[in-house]
């Protein structure tokens, strides 16, 4: 079935754009605003509204398939691509991917999305907000066109199966740390709660204090709230390199020592600890990761590292796990460029025995949401973001529901 048109509109997205550096540096919070001067090309505010363009492609049978363009929160910040505004990009897609997809079969998703990807203007490669989205397009086409969900296209397509059981989902928080911790609480969610802390000053402590004391509430709020004695949720939280901060990125003895004193008081919940440094570069921040990680190995401390800075592309992922650079990789989707990607990383951390979460951003949107779904069902990674927003239901529920609806639909063909 062919593609006739393509059509775009600028959309929002479940959060914002922040100016990460300028957050590190001390912009001090004003309501949901931060005051300051911003320190990340392109920004005009240090939080500014997300953007996000739809895209449609429509079917000559009058069927409409559609992704969405999204970019991380943290757009510009480590290594990645810079603001992604839909008035600056809606016309590149009309230029350069519109001529090249109109007319063409929706058969194939892995042939259609490697030449979108292909795609270059002035010599690079299209911004990875637009071949995010519009590869979530193409596999929505390719489902349509075959009469498939889209996570079996992508088993059929990768060699795969579709799980028949959810994949862990873990949620995030945002700065309402607490509030939101009894939301995740409340709903089971199996992985919690990111914490976002990312401020040495005002979350971490300069001594790590501050982090101790919210696992230790974290950990007392569980017990307190949970439904039954058998959920016993993994801790995640994402220190955005305020460890490394706080005790220097190769000072991998005090880093350690940290660690195993926030293991000791997580108990009886596992932990993880995702972005232990920042080291400013993608080379140095392997080697750095690696470092921590041989230490935590050595010392048998009950900790998994999950690489996130500098692991943004496929290439990156495959950088980091075959250096063992952490313990699992965050497969942050947007930063991929294409959701073929996303599928290949994860299924390369599985195969080299690398933890893979499958993750994003807050950032995101509804549909971009529903399609992550899909792919996850098709490569299971250890588990996959709610998103987008930072307020727990939404996300959960758009994450949980897709599960839910896929793993129905396939039970009913079967009966």
């Amino acid at each position: 079935m062919k593609i006739v048109n393509v059509v775009c509109a600028p959309g929002r997205t479940g959060f914002y754009f922040d100016d990460q550096k300028a957050i590190k540096c001390g912009a001090e919070s004003d309501g949901a605003a931060y005051i300051g001067k911003t320190m990340t090309p392109g920004f005009t505010s240090i939080r500014q509204a997300g953007e996000s363009i739809s895209v449609m492609l429509v079917l000559e049978d009058g069927q409409i398939a559609w992704g969405d363009c999204a970019a991380v929160q943290y757009s510009g910040a480590g290594g990645r691509d810079p603001l992604f505004l839909a008035e600056d990009f809606i016309p590149v897609i009309d230029k350069y991917i519109k001529p090249a997809l109109v007319g063409k079969e929706a058969d194939n998703f892995r042939e259609l999305t490697k030449m979108m990807e292909a795609i270059e203007v002035d010599g690079k490669k299209l911004h990875t907000a637009i071949r995010y989205g519009m590869s979530q397009a193409i596999l929505d086409a390719v489902a349509k066109s075959s009469k498939r969900l889209m996570c079996e296209v992508v088993a059929d397509e990768y060699g795969t199966t579709v799980s028949e059981e959810p994949i862990p989902i873990f949620t995030q928080s945002g700065d309402n740390r607490y509030e939101n911790a009894d939301k995740m609480i409340l709903k089971n969610a199996p992985v919690l709660p990111h914490a976002l802390i990312n401020n040495v000053e005002t979350k971490l402590g300069k001594d790590g204090s501050k982090l101790k004391d919210y696992v230790v509430w974290l950990r007392d709020r569980i017990l307190k709230l949970r439904a039954a004695e058998n959920y016993n949720p993994v801790l995640h939280i994402d220190v955005y390199g305020t460890i490394g901060q706080a005790f220097g990125d190769e000072n991998y003895t005090a880093m350690a020592d940290y660690i195993a004193e926030l293991e000791e008081l997580a108990k009886p919940f596992h932990l993880r600890i995702e972005g232990p440094m920042d080291a400013g570069s993608r080379e140095k921040q392997m080697l750095c990761l690696k470092g921590l990680t041989e230490e935590i190995d050595r010392r048998g401390i009950n900790v998994e590292l999950v690489a996130d800075e500098w692991c943004n592309t496929l290439e990156d992922v495959i950088y980091f796990c075959d250096n063992k650079a952490g313990h699992m990789a965050q497969i942050k989707t947007p930063d991929l460029g294409g959701i073929n990607n996303t599928i290949e990383a994860v299924l390369y951390c599985k195969k080299h025995n690398f933890g893979a979460y499958q993750g994003g951003t807050c950032n995101e949107t509804d549909r971009s949401s529903q399609v992550c779904v899909n792919c996850a069902m098709a490569t299971k990674p250890d588990q996959i973001l709610a998103k987008p927003g930072m307020g727990v239901d939404e996300g959960f529920m758009i994450v949980y529901n897709e599960m839910n609806r896929i793993m129905a639909l396939r039970a009913a063909k079967k009966c």
